[in-house]
């Protein structure tokens, strides 16, 4: 399975899981996108810091070939998979 693939497959299951498992419904709030808009910066940040220095190296097989900040754009995917299902799970628990 290549890192393309988990990527997307993790982003469709946080998507899954917010607007029908835990029907918390964070994607259809401005609030999460606010959220969203204040994180992104600084994980682009880390992406450029760990993928330029070598510290993290992804095979060219196994993503898209498109980068963004020198990390490959599944990086995004998955960071924004982690994202929602971090806060999909702390707006599900503060609701029991």
């Amino acid at each position: 399975m290549t890192y393309t693939i988990i990527a997307i497959t993790a982003l469709m299951c946080a998507a899954l899981a917010d607007l029908f498992l835990f029907k918390t419904r964070l994607l259809q709030r401005k609030v999460f996108w606010t959220s969203y808009a204040i994180i992104l910066p600084f994980q682009l940040l880390t992406n450029w810091w760990l993928t330029s220095r070598n510290i993290v190296m992804y095979s060219d097989s196994a993503i898209i070939g498109v980068r963004i900040a020198s990390a490959p754009l599944e990086d995004l995917f998955f960071g924004f998979a982690l994202i929602l299902s971090v806060l999909v799970g702390w707006v599900y628990q503060g609701k029991r």
